[in-house]
């Protein structure tokens, strides 16, 4: 093993995976996904999403989970049938690992590795190099991934578990006033929020408690009237999210997290999502509830939580929302626009007059959401006229 832990993805190519033909795109620390309705910015978080389901939960899941390989295999895809994924993982310092993976299916509609490839970057040493002896003595085994087999990754076990790091957040408030109604059976690590309110509470109390007076801080300032935010156990054995709110009564209003808004509850799950775990969190339209004031400073806000931590986390974003890109902290390296074709949709990245426009002062608002807007939308509401 390495002596350097891996923080972050850096590089990632991409054929035959859903929306993409074949694609590839550098990653910084802080991404920025946009593009069309339909374009893959669902699709394109997803690919990381399946990494950390392969190394927690198999490749006959994580395949299964989205209806097949016929199912994730791009429309476009034409003498090539293959899905390959290439992901190079690195820190600070550079470059560290590369992980390859092809996968088909067989006759009997199975997800199988065609080839798996794992290589230390700072040896130049390959560690794994699959179909090996032993699958080909052996087919069956070709059903699962190494990242998967503890006794198979044992010289790369550090890439799994940075798979095994990516979290998926998207927070719906309706889940998490009411989780039951959404679930019979308890659950872990729901990106939903059906775990959520049990995951605060289980946190050790003194972190929670820390956690939970900076985020009541931010909601005081966007939540009119907000005072205090705490967690409590009810006697039945269920957390709840307690607020209390300036009121005409001397000691203000209760109310727990049923009464609150979906922006209060939205803007509570964001802060919580990044102040929790380390590996890259995935974010899918951050903006959905939020008033535009509020959705201008989340990149503020996130970038202040990161650099509270030892190691900054990696954050890859999708949104449509101009007032978010339009914090003059983001950098052109930082988003990715994609554009749909018949071919397949494409990873576009900055060019060097994107840089001398923001030079200039412009913000990634005014270069790169009209160039990820979908053609012709001028035409939108003529399409309903006779």
């Amino acid at each position: 093993m390495t002596n350097m832990a891996i923080t972050n993805i850096t590089h990632i190519r991409l054929r035959n995976w859903k929306n993409f033909k074949q694609t590839e795109a550098k990653l910084d620390h802080r991404v920025f996904v946009i593009g069309p309705n339909a374009s893959g910015k669902s699709n394109f978080l997803d690919v990381f999403r399946f990494l950390q389901e392969l190394a927690t939960s198999g490749l006959s899941k994580a395949v299964g989970a989205r209806g097949g390989v016929s199912s994730i295999r791009c429309l476009a895809a034409t003498s090539y049938p293959n899905v390959d994924i290439e992901v190079t993982l690195g820190s600070d310092t550079g470059d560290l690992w590369k992980y390859e993976l092809v996968i088909n299916q067989d006759k009997a509609s199975r997800p199988i590795v065609k080839k798996e490839i794992v290589t230390s970057l700072v040896k130049g040493q390959r560690h794994l190099n699959r179909p090996d002896d032993g699958d080909k003595t052996d087919p069956e085994r070709l059903t699962q991934t190494a990242l998967e087999q503890v006794a198979a990754n044992k010289e790369f076990r550090e890439v799994s578990d940075f798979f095994k790091s990516i979290s998926y957040q998207h927070l719906i408030p309706q889940v998490v006033r009411d989780p039951k109604a959404f679930t019979s059976s308890p659950v872990q690590n729901d990106p939903f929020g059906r775990d959520f309110l049990m995951r605060v509470w289980t946190t050790n109390k003194n972190t929670r408690d820390s956690r939970l007076e900076k985020i009541g801080m931010v909601l005081a300032v966007a939540v009119p009237q907000l005072q205090e935010l705490r967690i409590d156990m009810d006697g039945r054995g269920s957390p709840h999210l307690m607020a209390r709110y300036e009121h005409w009564r001397p000691k203000g209003a209760i109310h727990q997290e049923a009464q609150f808004s979906d922006g209060t509850l939205r803007l509570l799950g964001l802060l919580w999502s990044v102040f929790e775990g380390t590996g890259p969190l995935l974010l899918e339209e951050p903006e959905l509830s939020l008033h535009a004031e509020v959705v201008r400073y989340l990149p503020q806000m996130f970038e202040r939580i990161h650099r509270a931590r030892k190691v900054k986390r990696q954050t890859i974003m999708s949104t449509h929302s101009e007032e978010l890109l339009r914090d003059k902290s983001i950098g052109p390296s930082e988003i990715l626009w994609l554009e749909p074709s018949k071919n397949g949709t494409l990873i576009r990245t900055s060019e060097s007059q994107d840089q001398l426009m923001f030079d200039a002062g412009l913000t990634a608002a005014d270069i790169f959401l009209p160039k990820s807007a979908p053609r012709d939308s001028n035409q939108l509401p003529l399409a309903l006229d006779d």
